[in-house]
């Protein structure tokens, strides 16, 4: 049996920001839809960040020393470029990626029309789900 792909273990599709969205609204956006992360893509639709609630806590210890920063955006807090492998990938690759990145996802991303555009996320959690489990 071959080994397990990204694409059999990442969420589908993907919830974006773009990078001037305000702070207030990403994180708004993350706990109505529950999620941890959203992925800033340019005007192409391109994945070009990731802003996760992490990057939120830690700007709120830093808020004090920032007050001169009005209207912080995404494109502010996130963590670029954003780290990213093909849903073809095998999982074993992606493991190692995220390893290697000290990272909790990767965005998935496909060639279509010429663009590379985000379709997933591949995060530590869904590689913890499968761990143990037979291929």
């Amino acid at each position: 049996m071959s080994e397990a792909r990204v694409r059999d273990w990442m969420h589908k599709g993907v919830i974006t920001c773009n990078p001037d969205t305000p702070v207030k609204d990403v994180a708004k956006t993350m706990d109505a839809k529950d999620i941890s992360a959203l992925v800033v893509v340019d005007g192409a639709g391109a994945a070009i960040g990731v802003i996760s609630r992490t990057d939120l806590v830690n700007a709120r210890f830093i808020q004090p020393y920032l007050r001169h920063w009005r209207g912080m955006t995404a494109e502010h807090l996130m963590t670029k470029p954003a780290i990213s492998i093909s849903p073809d990938a095998a999982i074993t690759e992606a493991a190692q990626k995220i390893s290697e990145k000290r990272i909790h996802r990767l965005v998935v991303v496909e060639n279509s029309a010429g663009r590379v555009r985000p379709v997933g996320i591949l995060s530590v959690t869904d590689l913890a789900k499968h761990v143990g489990k037979s291929k």
